[in-house]
């Protein structure tokens, strides 16, 4: 016989539940009973049914989202996994979402679908692309019968038919439909050279609009490297598709005008700018011939014609001034020297020697000198008289006193 220790038994049975596919994820119904708070914040209760009763823990973590608050007395819908808390051993529910009762079973799926991808940020704004302005090519994933691709091609036809169009078939609704929209997505997003992608369907009940609820197709989308629109039934139905898609347009037609630009409005915007370019144009040529009359203006003064006249003007004023004023400066010149002639004449030597003068020299070894008192001349030998007609020599004899 084997005996096993509490704590083997205990560890046994842990691992028995908490392995067990169908204990780690249940839905449980039951009323709320002992419901508290811990100063942590995690809520702790049970729920009765039947005359039983499971206890239940919802940490801080996991309240966020929640379809319902539980209260004391209220029937509930719980979420969560079975475990074993080991030091009572006793099995518990480790919740992660509350629904009142009522709801359906495709609203709780969607709900916990959507929690789930929530919480690890598929549905984030900061990592949504924005889409091309003029796309070359779109793909579209959706049934080739129904109306939503021929809604498509219409609008893209009449808007901008410059755009190419790929279709995906899919099925649409069905047991096989996630599956299907997931392959067709994943073959445009790596072989279509898709610039972006429409995926979605027209209008239906819950029921129809369960593939786009899938949690394989929301992490498809999300992992796509093409932009992605989902256009999944009519504007008031949401779907995880819509939630992780880049754009969501609340229908195919709107989903094709938002892909697309329209060529009319892009007409009117060329023929805008083609007025715009004009009226630039002939401003810039209004301002530069503006421009070329202002220089011609101001360099009129400077032609050179204009300044060969002037030039011509000045040698002639020049010429006629110089004439006027030659006899003029010779009559000046020739009273000048009239005076320098009579001025030199009082200085010259010969006058003065006609008024009765004469110049006395003598002879010596290293020239003429003159002989200006009677002194110099007793002492010299022979002198040179020199009168206005004439010169004579003389020998200087001194007699005694």
């Amino acid at each position: 016989m084997r005996v096993l220790s509490v704590l083997e038994i205990t560890a046994y049975l842990k691992e028995l539940i908490e392995y067990d596919p169908v204990l780690s994820d249940i839905w449980v119904r039951g009323e709320v009973t002992n419901f508290s708070r811990s100063a942590a914040g995690h809520i702790y209760f049970s729920l009765v049914g039947d005359n039983i009763q499971i206890s239940c823990v919802l940490f801080r973590g996991k309240q966020m989202g929640l379809l319902a608050i539980p209260r004391n007395g209220e029937e509930v819908l719980v979420h969560g996994r079975i475990t074993l808390y080991e030091q009572r051993g006793q099995y518990q529910v480790m919740v992660d979402n509350v629904a009142p009762v009522g709801i359906g079973v495709l609203q709780l799926q969607f709900e916990e679908v959507r929690r789930r991808l929530e919480l690890e940020g598929l549905f984030a704004a900061e990592r949504k692309r924005p889409l091309p302005e003029m796309p070359a090519t779109i793909g579209v994933v959706t049934s080739a019968q129904g109306a939503v691709w021929h809604d498509i091609q219409n609008v893209v036809a009449r808007r901008f038919p410059l755009t190419e169009l790929i279709l995906a078939p899919s099925a649409v609704q069905g047991p096989d439909a996630a599956q299907d929209l997931v392959l067709a997505l994943r073959k445009l997003d790596i072989f279509g050279g898709c610039d972006v992608i429409i995926i979605g369907r027209g209008g239906g009940s819950a029921e129809d609009l369960a593939a786009f609820n899938d949690e394989g197709l929301g992490r498809a989308i999300y992992a796509a490297r093409t932009p992605i629109v989902s256009a999944v039934g009519h504007e008031t139905d949401t779907c995880i598709a819509d939630l992780v898609a880049d754009v969501r347009a609340p229908t195919p037609s709107a989903a094709a005008e938002l892909c697309v630009p329209d060529r009319d409005e892009i007409v009117a915007q060329l023929g805008f700018a083609v007025t715009r370019a004009q009226a630039c144009a002939l401003s810039a040529l209004q301002a530069e011939r503006q421009r070329l009359k202002d220089a011609l203006a101001s360099t009129r003064h400077r032609h050179p014609g204009r300044a060969l006249d002037s030039a011509r003007q000045a040698v002639d004023e020049a010429q006629r001034s110089a004439v006027g004023q030659v006899p003029r400066r010779v009559k000046d010149r020739r009273r000048d020297v009239e005076a320098l002639a009579a001025s030199s004449a009082l200085l010259d030597p010969r006058a003065i020697l006609r008024r009765g003068y004469a110049l006395v020299s003598a002879a010596t070894p290293n020239g003429t000198r003159r002989i200006r008192t009677a002194t110099a001349a007793a002492t010299t030998g022979d002198l040179n008289i020199e009168f206005a007609d004439g010169a004579v020599r003389a020998t200087v004899r001194q007699e005694r006193q």
